[in-house]
């Protein structure tokens, strides 16, 4: 995209002297392990505050010191908060949380929830939270823990799954716990919403090996059979009931469950999920920003990297990098080369129509801020540095992002004046510095804690801001807060001290859920066999080797301008001989290889 040329260039320098200013003085070692320390205490002042005042309502109020029920009802920050106490060492508090959830959480409620936030909050809580728990190698294994994290899982999703009974497969926005989907349910949802969920569930699908729903055969000619796995389903499932048309679909489509193939339906679901919201692109292969899931129209053509959108590229991404479908990948490639054809324009983003690429908004909104670490990534380090500099600029000129800046302007955009502790700016900030180990982002990081503390710090915990240009607090935390924002200040200190922890030193590498969840590439997970089709079939796990391959070696990389960057094209986990997929040339796009991430990133 060519230049906006929206305000001059000296405004520009104005804007950014502030930054350019503030990496002069460093962050001193000494500085660096108090810093680590002192977001430790933020942690538990935050931490501490939810358990005495608000738990087990969902989250905290941290100026008045009282709780509210926000999702479910279900404990939400402790759930969001288990894997940072393991992170963190906390083994006392880590298994008390985990035996309490084990024996008093239920989803048999009568509660419509929000499937995205469910998803990613809840679900992947449980998960993450089972996988360190369940195993010795993360040196947090509980002794009396048997499972229960993942069997509340299971019945969770569960409980999503009706969500997902429509025409284009694309789910629903919100779902009823105990009687599935209501009647008068919106039949608009987010491109995010409906893809950005594959993690959780592919991870399920794999702890699992459920095949509840095995479509194995044409429904044409075994409609039977076909019937009583859907009555068998129904049955043994209370609150997710589907019907015959979900299933249908899901072979008809030819998606990944091939004939005789068994495949789960947890991750079926959200894989079409994706494919439903990709198949709709426009012809600048750019998604819009709201669809309806019944009719695959876009009712919001606003098309850009920001709200509504965001975690939809980093799903693709991700979802090759932890599962080694290639399909995946094959999006993303397209997806990123148009998003950076269209959406960039250096180093800031816009938002355009999806057709015709038209600006409809020169606006940079806080949850672009997560892009940097995408592209860290994809390997695509120069662009995030640059845009990384640009938006840490609008930190510093209020002491916070607010959602929403206006690059015509340069000023707030009105109605988008508030700062709800968000991370995705800290997320950006981790994966530069563990990429670059410039010292710029410790610094960035060191002036982050300080606004959080001297602007966010409230008796019980941390508030949102109402206003940063005034700093006005508001009577809320989200549980993202402990899930996110901290965990990705403290990594950041940990990882310049000289890290020591699960993370970093531990057994697998990880890849983090958009809510900042950890989940392990470990050899169950990620299913490294050749003779596992890339399209999705699942492998028994009983199948799985943990024999390192002879032939995979770490990509050779390169120091470019002080960041490292991956040689060549992405080495492929499965053969690959769909004339379907072809890889095509990304602009901008330094190729994924998993090995490198893997081993030095």
């Amino acid at each position: 995209m060519k230049d906006l040329n929206l305000v001059p260039t000296f405004l520009w320098c104005l804007l950014l002297f502030p930054l350019h200013k503030a990496v002069a003085n460093g962050v001193t070692p000494e500085e660096t392990k108090q810093l680590r320390d002192e977001v430790r205490e933020m942690f538990y002042h935050a931490f501490d505050g939810y358990m005495e005042h608000a738990f087990p309502l969902d989250e905290l109020r941290p100026l008045t010191c009282e709780g509210e029920d926000t999702l479910g009802g279900y404990a939400l920050t402790l759930i969001d908060s288990l894997d940072t106490l393991a992170l963190l060492g906390d083994r006392e508090r880590f298994t008390a949380s985990v035996e309490w959830i084990g024996k008093n959480l239920r989803f048999d409620i009568n509660k419509t929830v929000s499937i995205f936030e469910t998803t990613i909050r809840v679900l992947g809580g449980l998960l993450s939270t089972h996988l360190i728990a369940s195993d010795y190698a993360t040196g947090m294994r509980i002794p009396s823990y048997d499972n229960e994290l993942l069997d509340l899982a299971e019945d969770l999703a569960r409980r999503l799954l009706p969500a997902f009974d429509t025409p284009t497969g694309i789910p629903f926005g919100s779902v009823n716990l105990k009687y599935g989907v209501d009647e008068h349910e919106s039949k608009i949802t987010s491109t995010a919403g409906g893809g950005t969920l594959t993690l959780e569930f592919g991870v399920l699908s794999r702890l699992t090996n459920d095949p509840t729903l095995l479509l194995l055969m044409e429904p044409l000619f075994y409609p039977d059979l076909q019937s009583q796995l859907i009555e068998n389903f129904n049955a043994n499932s209370p609150g997710s009931k589907i019907s015959f048309p979900l299933a249908v679909r899901i072979d008809v489509r030819r998606s990944g469950c091939h004939c005789f193939t068994p495949c789960t339906i947890f991750e079926q679901v959200t894989k079409n999920a994706v494919r439903g919201l990709w198949a709709r692109r426009s012809k600048l292969n750019l998604v819009g920003a709201h669809i309806n899931v019944f009719t695959g129209e876009w009712t919001q053509k606003d098309a850009g990297i920001g709200t509504s959108i965001d975690s939809f590229y980093e799903y693709l991404l991700k979802a090759y990098l932890l599962f080694g479908d290639e399909e995946y990948l094959f999006i993303f490639q397209e997806a990123y080369s148009a998003a950076m054809h269209y959406l960039y324009n250096d180093p800031w983003y816009v938002e355009v129509n999806m057709d015709s690429a038209a600006i409809v908004w020169p606006l940079f909104n806080s949850l672009q801020a997560f892009w940097p670490g995408l592209q860290v990534l994809a390997g695509d380090i120069d662009p995030a540095i640059r845009t990384h500099t640009a938006f840490f600029s609008v930190w510093k000129r209020y002491g916070f992002t607010p959602e929403g800046f206006n690059l015509a302007t340069l000023s707030v955009q009105h109605g988008q004046k508030s700062y709800p502790l968000r991370p995705e700016l800290i997320e950006s900030t981790y994966w530069l510095y563990k990429a670059t180990r410039n010292p710029r982002y410790l610094d960035a990081g060191r002036d982050i804690v300080a606004s959080l503390q001297y602007g966010a710090r409230c008796p019980c915990g941390y508030c949102h801001i109402s206003d940063v240009e005034f700093h006005k607090r508001e009577d809320h935390m989200e549980s993202f807060f402990l899930a996110e924002t901290v965990k990705y200040l403290w990594l950041l200190f940990d990882l310049a001290v000289g890290p020591d922890n699960l993370v970093e030193n531990g057994p697998y590498k990880y890849i983090f859920s958009t809510e900042g969840h950890l989940l392990p590439a470990t050899p169950q997970i990620s299913l490294l066999q050749e003779h596992c089709s890339y399209f999705g079939a699942y492998c028994n796990r009983d199948s799985l080797k943990e024999e390192p391959n002879a032939s995979d070696k770490s990509a050779d990389s390169q120091e470019t301008n002080g960041s490292r960057v991956s040689e060549g094209w992405v080495r492929t986990r499965f053969p690959l001989d769909s004339s379907s997929f072809k890889a095509s040339p990304v602009s901008g796009l330094i190729k994924v290889s998993v090995k490198y991430f893997l081993n030095k990133i």
